[in-house]
């Protein structure tokens, strides 16, 4: 049996696959210890632990990283260049302010330690370590007393002999980062903070995966990476800085999993909650990217390409300065929340916009278990619309309409900004708040189908069970493309993806149940960005990037073309497993209760999903609720339910479409 666990911040997720049938349960989540939940969860669901494989999206890197609540770490250089991660790249938050507020270092000035030590750029001795350096960094160290310690040394991707030499002198009781086994590229700033956030964090996710480990024995345990594949836990925990993303990461290949269930290869996927809003394209696969951030730092190990705005159900809607309605980023949060949901909330939010214009049912809400307040949701609205001359009906619209857009330049951001017509694709919505506006940013984007997947509500939990064991491995290899030999990148190629296979046959993952994906980092000489592009043979991937740069620029350059960093992505089998089919008898269907909408000049049916059978077809408007979600079909749109309960939703094509097949 197959189990997969995302905890979030307020519930922990289970989806169970037996080989035949998939089982969802949820819990509240335990924040301080997060495998009481999991365990928890486990011994609710009934299961023996003999054999199971568990595949597990944990929130504790990410949590510790934007809580700043990592261990005591020192952070070691070479002289000198103590202060790399404190001056960054000079970029300043408000560009105008010249008396801007202090931002803390990462790392304290007093625990930046520096050696003789040093590499030139082509590989070449400078400088060698030496027994003063040994004494004086032991002697540091023992006054210090960190718990953890981030080594990166210059040019250590070429040769991280030094790293390794600092590193056997350490006591065994600190957890060690080097960079040159963390991210052996070039960029010493951006290598230092990966490594800098493995060693701040990896002693708390290395410690929360051990307890787990040891209260689920005899399972398998298995973490998702932030770049979309699972990782054995006695390996991840070593690896914290590449978990940063594990929850979305899970997301993501769930919804990449419903959209391959469906026949869709090409998606633009859009997760909204209560605060934020997560929007991410996926061409056949997830995309990458290693130009992310967690909090102010960049995270240049590989992670889901993902694009994340202050728009959610609980963004607060407000008149600026200059008289005009805005919404969020401010959010209202759980506690007081949206004015509706009855806890002191008097501002108002996207969610008491929805409920005001009929779209939430205030009796549907969490299946019931939670009434809304109508009434306190307009009283919140009527506070616009006074001072903007409108409707309380009209302002709700209003907050509805530039909530949507918002999330539509979002979705233009990882689409159209990057050369990509979202016509082409489908527009996949999960979240709690997603079902409410995926029709009108479908419609803001000139898409005509949409999809809300079944169990869109442990969507994250399901892309565990569908991800594959992998690794993401690249080095630094800097040249002119054109004076590299095709035999010559092979070999490299080759060499790194044996340092992987190395370490996943460690974890039972034969050579032959692998898939070895290459691939460059290239740039016009003189660029200081790169695109990445799949390893096709010599001449035909530089073609390729020519390409590439045209369709996301808008040109292309006679100068040469440059490698910087060439990549390996290896990946095992995923579980194969499968979504069971809904009942397909509509016999004794009852009829769907009707409720007034604002702006339906009749009332509109409102579907159960739970009731909702495979190949039944109902057009907009219309409402489907659920549990945790309420989906609303406007007027214009259709609804097919699909063999595994999927709400497969379609437009009628308009003349202002130009007739673009989606």
């Amino acid at each position: 049996m197959w189990l997969g666990i995302d905890t979030g911040g307020t519930f922990t997720d289970f989806v169970l696959f037996d080989g035949r049938a998939l089982r969802v349960h949820k819990v509240l989540s335990t924040p301080h210890a997060p495998e009481e939940a999991i365990l928890q969860g486990v011994a609710e669901l009934g299961i023996g632990l003999d054999g199971l494989q568990v595949v597990h999206g944990s929130t504790v890197a990410t949590n510790a990283a934007l809580e700043r609540k990592g261990v005591r770490t020192a952070y070691i250089t070479n002289r000198g260049l103590g202060d790399v991660l404190t001056i960054g790249r000079q970029a300043r938050r408000e560009l105008y302010n010249l008396q801007p507020e202090p931002v803390p270092p990462p790392v304290p000035r007093e625990l930046c330690l520096e050696v003789g030590a040093r590499m030139a750029a082509d590989g070449s001795r400078v400088s060698a370590l030496g027994g003063a350096d040994r004494e004086a960094l032991l002697a540091q160290l023992a006054e210090l007393r960190p718990e953890a310690v981030a080594i990166n040394l210059l040019f250590s991707f070429l040769d991280d002999e030094d790293e390794r030499t600092i590193a056997s002198w350490l006591p065994d009781a600190v957890f060690v980062s080097r960079s040159s086994e963390v991210l052996p590229e070039y960029k010493e700033y951006e290598r230092g903070i990966a490594t800098w956030l493995n060693a701040w964090i990896g002693p708390l996710v290395d410690g929360y995966l051990r307890r787990l480990g040891e209260g689920l024995q005899p399972a398998s345990v298995t973490v998702m990476q932030s770049s979309g594949g699972t990782v054995s836990a006695d390996q991840a925990g070593r690896r914290a800085v590449r978990l940063l993303l594990s929850g979305p990461a899970g997301g993501l290949m769930g919804a990449r999993f419903i959209g391959l269930q469906a026949g869709d290869s090409r998606l633009l996927t859009f997760d909204m909650g209560g605060t934020s809003t997560d929007v991410a394209l996926v061409d056949g696969d997830i995309q990458l990217t290693s130009e992310g951030h967690i909090g102010p730092w960049p995270v240049a190990v590989p992670m889901v390409d993902m694009h994340t705005i202050g728009a959610g159900g609980g963004s607060i809607a407000y008149i600026d300065a200059g008289g005009l309605l805005q919404v969020g980023p401010e959010s209202a949060g759980a506690a007081p929340g949206p004015a509706c949901y009855g806890k002191g909330g008097t501002r108002p939010a996207v969610t008491d916009a929805n409920l005001v214009l009929g779209r939430l049912q205030p009796d549907a809400f969490l299946g019931g278990a939670m009434t809304l307040d109508a009434g306190a949701a307009r009283q919140a609205v009527a506070t616009l619309a006074a001072p903007l001359g409108l409707t309380i009906e009209a302002a709700a619209q209003g907050i509805v309409d530039i909530a949507n857009e918002h999330m539509a330049q979002a979705l233009r951001v990882i689409s159209v900004q990057r050369g990509i017509d979202p016509r082409d694709h489908v527009l996949v919505s999960f979240g709690g708040a997603g079902g409410l506006h995926v029709c009108a940013l479908a419609e803001a984007l000139v898409m005509r189908r949409a999809l809300v997947p079944v169990h869109a509500g442990v969507l994250s939990a399901l892309g565990m069970l569908a991800a594959p064991r992998a690794r993401q491995l690249s080095c630094t290899l800097t040249g002119l493309l054109q004076d590299f030999t095709g035999e010559d990148l092979e070999q490299a190629l080759q060499a790194l993806a044996d340092s992987g296979i190395s370490a996943m046959r460690e974890e039972g993952i034969p050579a032959a149940d692998l898939d070895t994906l290459y691939s460059l980092d290239l740039r016009y000489q003189g660029q200081s960005y790169t695109l990445n592009l799949p390893w096709q043979g010599l001449a035909e991937t530089g073609e390729a990037f020519h390409l590439l740069h045209n369709r996301r620029y808008g040109h292309r350059l006679a100068t040469p073309v440059e490698l910087v960093n060439i990549r390996c992505n290896l990946r095992g089998r995923p579980p194969q497993i499968c979504l069971p089919a809904i009942e397909i008898d509509a016999t004794d269907r009852a009829p769907p209760r009707v409720v007034p909408l604002v702006g339906c000049p009749e009332p509109v049916p409102v579907w159960p999903r739970q009731q909702l059978t495979a190949g039944q077809v109902f057009a907009g408007p219309a409402l489907v609720t659920e549990t945790v979600a309420t989906t609303w079909l406007p007027g214009g749109w259709e609804c097919r339910v699909d063999p595994v309960g999927n709400l497969q939703l379609t437009r009628e094509m308009s003349r202002l479409d130009g007739g673009h097949p989606a």
